[in-house]
């Protein structure tokens, strides 16, 4: 049976140059690099590479890159740190409504510790409004977490302009003596398609995460730019900079660093996906009747298409393409298990019943048009034949 793979999203396969990479790490070179011998300097010196390798991308000092074991990691160190770091009584964050559930929980976390969070609505499209954004703003907020790209509708945010209007308040507050309100992104989305400099965003600190990037599952990094006050949330050693306690995961590490600094060449295919994307729309929405797009057509990540297939089940859609070898989703991959519709669509202001009929499919690098043909074929006679089975 022919398998396409249109979940990339959900993860990535590891690079081949990135699996490469990190094999000696695990058996040849396989020092702790906290230890003061040769073995362990090793290691550490592979952890320094792969840590200059990450701020080269982003744009900053090495020593302002922690490593993690993920973005759910880097974002719950974030939110419960920068709080754990605060000496006001009752801080302030804000976030969006369609964010992560790894923000949304830390967030809720927070929230009944006594800090006060507030969740900026979407439009139709999953954009934030800059206007809300700026409105929401108290002279006790510390922290604004928003991602950077959606992973459900690939909807992409207006970060370099939040970044701009909040360095501009945070000059105004200065003068105040308010305490600096910190700009996080979660970027795992955007590191493959889209400017993650930070100084071009204007954000004090980023998440992201390996095998979303045809890098290695279980790692991660967060960008912490200097001065920033955060604190650790677990403890034990003093692993980097005393932030994230516990021994390296030195292949991981090697592979983000390697993966990352082979983002410019995967990003050559862009254009490439962005116009088989595009393609695969136009096709469902001509060929299938009572389908809809979800999320901006304008800002968008070029892999990302999430359709609502009107009258069906999505997971009875799921079922009968991954009986044909073709891989997709409903929504996130983190909440795929649950019956529950997705808490984006609901918050875009798409009906349950809608929501609950969506499918999302990314491309990766190795799409082909051939591919994507079989798909639509097959996406063609399921949908008429879920639809006979409802009366529809």
């Amino acid at each position: 049976m022919k398998k396409i793979y249109l979940d990339y999203a959900a993860t990535t396969p590891t690079d081949e140059e990135v699996l490469n990479e990190m094999m000696p790490y695990f058996s040849q070179k396989f020092g702790n690099p906290s230890s003061i011998h040769q073995f362990g300097q090793e290691a550490a010196e592979a952890i320094d590479k792969a840590r200059k390798q990450v701020a080269d991308f982003l744009g900053c000092n090495s020593s302002e890159i922690i490593f993690t074991s993920g973005a759910t990691e880097s974002n719950n160190m974030t939110i419960k740190g920068i709080i754990k770091a605060s000496n006001i009584k009752n801080p302030h964050i804000i976030t969006s409504s369609i964010e992560h559930h790894c923000v949304l929980n830390s967030c809720k976390a927070v929230e009944k510790e006594g800090s006060e969070v507030t969740y900026l609505k979407v439009n139709g499209n999953g954009l934030v409004s800059v206007k809300d954004f700026k409105k929401a703003i108290k002279e006790n907020t510390i922290l604004i977490s928003i991602m950077y790209a959606n992973n459900e509708v690939g909807t992409i945010e207006p970060i370099a302009e939040m970044g701009e209007m909040l360095k501009k308040i945070n000059s105004e507050r200065e003068k105040n003596k308010l305490p600096k309100i910190y700009f996080h992104i979660d970027a795992v989305q955007a590191v493959n398609y889209l400017d993650c400099n930070v100084d071009n965003l204007g954000v004090d600190l980023l998440s992201i995460s390996g095998h979303k990037i045809y890098g290695p599952k279980g790692v991660g990094a967060l960008y912490v730019r200097q001065g920033t006050k955060i604190k650790s949330i677990q403890q034990g050693g003093e692993q980097e900079y005393n932030l994230r306690a516990g021994t390296h995961n030195v292949p991981g590490i090697v592979g983000l660093g390697k993966t990352i600094s082979l983002v410019s060449k995967n990003r050559k295919k862009i254009e490439e996906i962005k116009k088989l994307r595009d393609y695969f729309i136009a096709e469902i929405l001509k060929n299938i009747p009572d389908t809809r797009l979800n999320g901006s057509k304008e800002f968008r990540l070029p892999h990302n298409a999430n359709i609502s297939f009107k009258g069906i089940e999505g997971e009875s859609l799921l079922i009968m393409l991954d009986q044909e070898g073709i891989a997709v989703s409903t929504g996130s991959a983190c909440s795929s298990p649950s019956l529950e519709p997705s808490h984006v669509l609901m918050a875009m202001g798409i009906s349950p019943e809608l929501s609950h009929s969506s499918i999302r499919f990314t491309l990766g690098k190795d799409a082909t048009k051939e591919n994507i043909d079989f798909v639509l074929k097959v996406l063609v006679e399921k949908v008429k034949k879920l639809r006979e089975i409802s009366g529809i």
